[in-house]
């Protein structure tokens, strides 16, 4: 972190932008920042949040920012669900153009948004001009195995918890993307490693953790099977388990556009591990011999007609379709494609 342990006072680095969709991850850091710059005894003075739907809430902030802190610590200003790098206002942008350049130095402006920044606009352009940090918090795919592996290792390092290599594969595997399940399940298994000086193993994950994405993947083999009974069984455990649709959804879509990848250079008479794996976007190509058995009853048309299912689904729940019958639906559809019917 760039200004950890430093007084906030003398610093000239004001501005910070957090976008993407790991709610989490971006909570994290704006609790971070509020700790490095707030005084504790004058945050009632020195902390104002403006959500999106209050008015004027960009000019609003941006006069309060230009007020120096009272007391002790700095001032923070935080505009919530902006969309200043989608569509910013003539007159907004002049007032960007005015105060961002002379924002005192131990005032500080946060701005959060779930969308990616315009990079045309000139007011993102202003920002990325003067922003100390201008940062994405994106969700890992859920089919990207290695960079999930990772995020638990670096999570489990700042937590304090030692993993083994397979542990640390099966937690991936069990909370997939949802950075606030892992966290939780590695506070859980901190508390249970009290006093324990090996690694925790994958016996201890299992007893501990609950698997969800596992099961997703479970689903997706079900469906490429075309065993319906089994299909509707797993989706079933999933939504009893409270797994929200969409990330059943996510999985699914990864798993069967890795399939349709591997499919397609087999077909095209690609026998490098390597370069499937390449054009695959796998990061481990050892996995290629074991999907390459998995596609085997599999044509590329089968893995082509699921693909606009899914993509159907994924637009039904975000309509706010009925999740467990538009999932059961689509799902004996795709088993029916899988299939052959």
């Amino acid at each position: 972190m760039p200004y950890a342990n430093v007084p906030v006072r003398g610093l000239s680095m004001p501005i910070h932008v957090y976008w993407g969709e790991d709610d989490f991850a971006i909570e994290k850091a704006i609790a971070m920042l509020r700790d490095r710059v707030l005084d504790s005894q004058w945050i009632s003075f020195n902390y104002t949040s403006f959500p999106p739907d209050q008015a004027d809430a960009v000019i609003q902030g941006l006069n309060q920012v230009m007020t120096p802190a009272f007391g002790a610590g700095g001032r923070l200003v935080w505009l919530i669900n902006t969309t200043l790098c989608q569509h910013c206002p003539e007159n907004v942008l002049a007032e960007l153009g005015r105060s961002l350049s002379v924002i005192p130095e131990n005032s500080f402006l946060l701005l959060t948004s779930r969308n990616k920044p315009d990079e045309r606009l000139k007011s993102t352009k202003l920002l990325k001009q003067f922003a100390t940090e201008f940062r994405e918090f994106p969700l890992i795919p859920p089919w990207k195995t290695e960079l999930l592996v990772q995020s638990v290792n670096q999570a489990a390092q700042a937590v304090g918890v030692k993993l083994s290599a397979n542990a640390s594969h099966l937690l991936a595997e069990s909370v997939g993307n949802d950075t606030r399940l892992l966290y939780n399940e590695l506070e859980k298994l901190q508390l249970y490693a009290q006093g324990k000086n090996k690694p925790l193993d994958v016996d201890t994950v299992t007893k501990l953790v609950r698997n969800t994405t596992q099961n997703s993947l479970q689903l997706a083999a079900a469906i490429r099977t075309a065993d319906t009974a089994k299909a509707l069984t797993t989706l079933a455990d999933l939504i009893n388990a409270s797994e929200p649709g969409l990330r059943i959804v996510a999985t699914l879509i990864g798993q069967f556009r890795t399939w349709l990848w591997v499919k397609i250079m087999m077909e095209s008479g690609e026998r490098n591990q390597q370069a499937i794996a390449q054009a695959a976007d796998i990061g481990n190509p050892k996995r290629i011999y074991f999907l390459q058995q998995e596609t085997k009853l599999l044509t590329v048309q089968q893995l082509i007609s699921c693909l606009p299912l899914l993509l159907e689904l994924e637009v039904s729940l975000k309509q706010g379709a009925s999740e467990m019958s538009v999932l059961q639906t689509k799902v004996i559809e795709l088993c029916q494609v899988c299939q052959g019917n």
